[in-house]
């Protein structure tokens, strides 16, 4: 060990930490920090760093904490790090665990906690603390699988398990059962009823008749009367398409609509809400607040409203279409054709109330090719130092582990039939014994075959990489000579998942070519 003295401590909430909490057993944080302290007291260590977790993030990229530890740890400046439990730096996926297991390894820093202090350079250490972070992830797993299975029971018998109510209602706790459900406000349902009515039947004119309206013109409406959404300043007409759409307002529960999946953009791990059409839906234990009848006009004034973005006589012109959202508001941004007033295409938000200036089209365009070009050259200096490294050292380490684990045990199981055999077991204690130890086999070879499956997975991620790049090349090399704005909108799709847009300042005269508007990209990096 090197003759540094400086400690830190990291401080971090578990899930059962957080229930707990509720249940009065006091200050998560506060608790182990005194617990700490008092065991670096007990040791003589002086700790000069305290890094406290308030966020809850599964990933290490969305714990703003543990990346300044590593940051520090990879920098030699910590003869060791105290938590209360090694499950505390890294409970997530796999890849994240490898990269705090070899920051601890590389920079020789030890990890203490009140029942054991683990020691890099001792390959027995090593692997225990390996091993506890992949059971820490199983554990994980199986408590994610528990809570997802009470949710699904919990909407099978009509309790709301949203942690946000819809407009028109609020979210409370059901008494002397488990679970909540909806309760009605009165003058948010009044403007639900409203909502329907100018939807279904229209809104009335001066001669007496009635003129359709869509939910631009609601929203409209409504700003004009002084109503306030939720949680906004204006009415949008996708929040009123999703509360058109939504079965809540007939008393009904629908789970699993709003799907998430993750996914890695631009090296992060991000959540993505994507629409199920086969949702489950039940009866709610809530009042409804439309009938049946009103609802299910509206959904075919809806359907007979809906109508392609882009008609299939017509041809997409807008190579961008898709692909770039506004910055501020997160709405798409949209191409506006040439005018009077502009000779050439700008892109704009879609959101009437947003105020993100647009810009020339084609110097949107080009100003995402450059953002490619830059990034696939970093990208690629990154990738070439990676791949010097092995991204199995945590895998290969955990696998040996197990494997040494299971012959320990097959060993074990053997040795009951020797002393079965020599009289030191009766029969009872025979089959305890031996029924235990078939047990503890069969668990420890699921955990090896899920290892060598995310081994498999880890090598199928490095050879994807490899070949993502060239791919890449290839595809940028085309774009140039396509013609056709919908063929080049099928090429970025296959590097983008998306590309976010601002632009604060207008142009003044004559400094159109001025690109005073940022692009942040998101390439579609192979999936971790």
């Amino acid at each position: 060990m090197s003759n540094r003295i400086e400690y830190a401590m990291y401080l971090r909430k578990s899930r059962a930490d957080r229930d707990a909490e509720h249940h009065g057993k006091g200050e998560t944080l506060a608790r182990h920090e005194e617990l700490l302290t008092a065991l670096a007291n007990k040791m003589n260590i002086s700790v000069t760093d305290i890094y406290r977790e308030i966020v809850s993030g599964e990933t290490i990229s969305s714990r703003p904490e543990m990346l300044k530890l590593l940051e520090n740890i990879e920098a030699g400046r910590y003869a060791g790090v105290l938590v209360v439990e090694v499950e505390r730096l890294a409970r997530g996926a796999t890849i994240d665990q490898g990269i705090v297991a070899q920051a601890f390894q590389l920079s020789n820093t030890k990890i203490i906690t009140p029942t054991k202090t683990y020691d890099p350079n001792n390959e027995f250490d090593e692997e225990y603390f390996e091993f506890g972070l992949f059971m820490a992830r199983r554990e994980y797993k199986t408590i994610n699988r528990r809570i997802q299975r009470g949710r699904i029971a919990a909407s099978n018998e009509g309790r709301y398990v949203g942690s946000t109510a819809p407009y028109g209602y609020e979210r409370y706790k059901i008494p002397g059962d488990k679970g909540y459900s909806l309760r009605i406000i009165p003058k948010q349902a009044e403007i639900v009823r409203l909502i329907f009515n100018l939807y279904t039947n229209g809104k009335l004119d001066e001669d007496g008749t009635r003129i359709s309206v869509g939910t631009n013109e609601i929203a409209n409406i409504l700003d004009n009367m002084g109503i306030k959404p939720a949680v906004s300043q204006y009415w949008s007409s996708a929040s009123l398409r999703d509360m058109i759409k939504n079965p809540v307002y007939i008393g009904k529960i629908r789970w699993g609509f709003d799907k998430e999946i993750k996914a890695y953009e631009n090296g992060q791990l991000v959540k993505k809400r994507i629409r199920n059409k086969d949702c489950k839906i039940v009866e709610g234990l809530h009042e409804a607040i439309i009938d049946e009848l009103t609802f299910s006009r509206a959904q075919e004034v809806m359907k007979s409203n809906t109508k392609n973005s882009v008609p299939s006589t017509r041809e997409l012109r807008n190579p961008l279409s898709g692909i770039i959202y506004c910055q501020k508001c997160g709405h798409i941004m949209t191409r506006l054709g040439p005018n009077s007033k502009n000779k050439y295409s700008s892109l704009k938000c879609s959101n009437k109330s947003c105020d993100n200036i647009s810009a020339p089209l084609y110097m949107v365009e080009r100003k995402l090719l450059d953002s490619l070009k830059i990034w696939m050259d970093n990208y690629e200096i990154k990738l070439k130092a990676e791949q010097e490294k092995s991204i199995s050292i945590f895998t290969d380490a955990s696998i040996n582990a197990v494997k040494e684990e299971l012959d320990e045990l097959q060993k074990q199981l053997q040795k009951t039939y020797v002393l079965l055999e020599r009289s030191i077991y009766d029969e009872e204690t025979f089959l305890q014994r031996n029924g235990s130890l078939k047990t503890q086999i069969q668990e420890t070879e699921k955990i090896l075959k899920k290892l060598k499956n995310t081994q498999i997975k880890e090598n199928a991620l490095l050879q994807s990489e490899k070949n993502f790049l060239p791919t890449a090349k290839d595809i940028m090399k085309g774009y140039y000579d396509l013609k056709s704005a919908a063929k080049k909108n099928e090429l970025l799709r296959l590097l983008l998942a998306r590309a976010d847009y601002l632009k604060t300042e207008k142009n003044t005269r004559g400094k159109r070519e001025n690109d005073n508007f940022t692009l942040i990209i998101y390439p579609l990096i192979p999936e971790k």
